[in-house]
């Protein structure tokens, strides 16, 4: 068996940095890992394999609702609960809040001080609202554990994998802050990130990988330009948007190509 000591340094980087994103972007309890001082933003590109384990979560609960006999309605429904739980509701914060900032600010300075706060507002509940009845709706289709898995695996995996391309592409918003702290992402990891993602399309067959890949590259360019005109930037619930937004867009396509 090979001791975490004796494993090349590069081997060693790459579950660490997998840990990270693991621990930070999902509450999945893991032991005391060492992160050698890694940044989030080195880290970055494993954020699918994070996706993955909230995925593999989530099927395997609707796996288990329908070994029990669940109708597909509420079977779904526990999946999406069981995503939730598995994130702490992370990018729905950020949903919210995006929300919130962009349609109730007047100014940059406004839109970014709604956002910081903790209260919810209009937009905010129904993007949210509009989000968990998407997914569910999409969710609840699926003929079988299988087509659940592969739909769970593409959206939750690829949709992370838009993060370091994001946080490559636009600076911090702000000067203090999640996003500023996480530090600046590398072309190269923003690379490695996308590619993992794009990987994770296949579950949706070719056509469909093709579809969404598509897609994805689109929403990416749009919600680019969105945070440039509105805030200047990214923070950290850009990025948190900016996952739900392409899960539900991957999920819409998946809807298509395995139904």
């Amino acid at each position: 068996m090979l001791k975490l000591e004796n494993m090349p340094p590069s081997l060693r980087q790459a579950l660490d940095d997998i840990a990270l994103c693991v621990v930070f972007f999902t509450w999945l309890p893991l032991p005391v890992v060492d992160f050698r001082d890694r940044s989030l933003a080195a880290a970055i590109w494993a954020s699918p394999v994070a996706g993955l384990a909230v995925a593999l979560i989530g099927g395997l609960v609707y796996a288990v609702g329908t070994w029990l006999g669940l109708a597909a309605g509420p079977a779904a429904a526990l999946t999406l609960a069981a995503t939730l739980l598995a994130t702490g509701c992370m990018h729905e914060d950020g949903l919210s809040d995006v929300a919130d900032g962009f349609g109730g600010g007047k100014t940059r300075e406004k839109k970014l001080g709604i956002m910081r706060d903790s209260r919810i507002g209009a937009y905010g509940a129904c993007a949210l609202a509009l989000s968990l009845l998407i997914r569910w709706s999409v969710l609840s289709e699926f003929a079988g554990p299988a087509q659940m898995f592969w739909a769970l695996i593409a959206a939750h995996a690829a949709s992370r994998g838009l993060f370091g391309a994001f946080m490559h592409l636009l600076p911090a918003a702000r000067s203090d802050g999640l996003s500023a702290d996480a530090g600046t992402v590398s072309a190269e990891t923003a690379t490695a990130g996308a590619a993992l993602g794009a990987v994770a399309l296949l579950a949706l067959g070719f056509g469909g990988a093709v579809a969404a890949f598509i897609l994805l590259g689109l929403l990416l360019a749009a919600f680019h330009m969105l945070c440039r005109n509105q805030i200047g930037g990214q923070t950290g619930d850009t990025v948190g948007a900016l996952q739900q937004s392409g899960e539900i867009a991957i999920l819409l396509v998946a809807s298509a190509s395995l139904s």
